[in-house]
């Protein structure tokens, strides 16, 4: 899928998630798009971030959740930038 077909896909998903407070229908319909190992990768990164944002080791994180220094890093990065979305959705949890 080209690179504009997939960011017009995921506004329209985000405006559609956007546009409900039910969580039980959120949490569903995730389980429904998303595979096993899908659903697994997304919590693994979620959980990643709010370690980081707790103030843990990056290596503590990695031997933790089993996850590569890379993708540690990659969090890291982007919860540090201003207006980082991954810090309003913590603000927001």
């Amino acid at each position: 899928m080209e690179t504009k077909d997939v960011k017009e896909n995921l506004k329209e998903l985000s405006e559609a998630l956007s546009k409900t407070d039910d969580k039980a229908l959120i949490y569903n319909f995730l389980e429904c798009l998303l595979t096993q190992n899908e659903l697994s990768e997304v919590a693994s990164r979620w959980a990643l971030v709010k370690m980081l944002d707790q103030g843990m080791s990056q290596r503590n994180i990695a031997s933790e959740l089993g996850l590569s220094l890379c993708k540690i890093t990659r969090g890291s990065k982007e919860l540090q930038k201003e207006e980082s979305a991954f810090k309003k959705m913590i603000d927001l949890s």
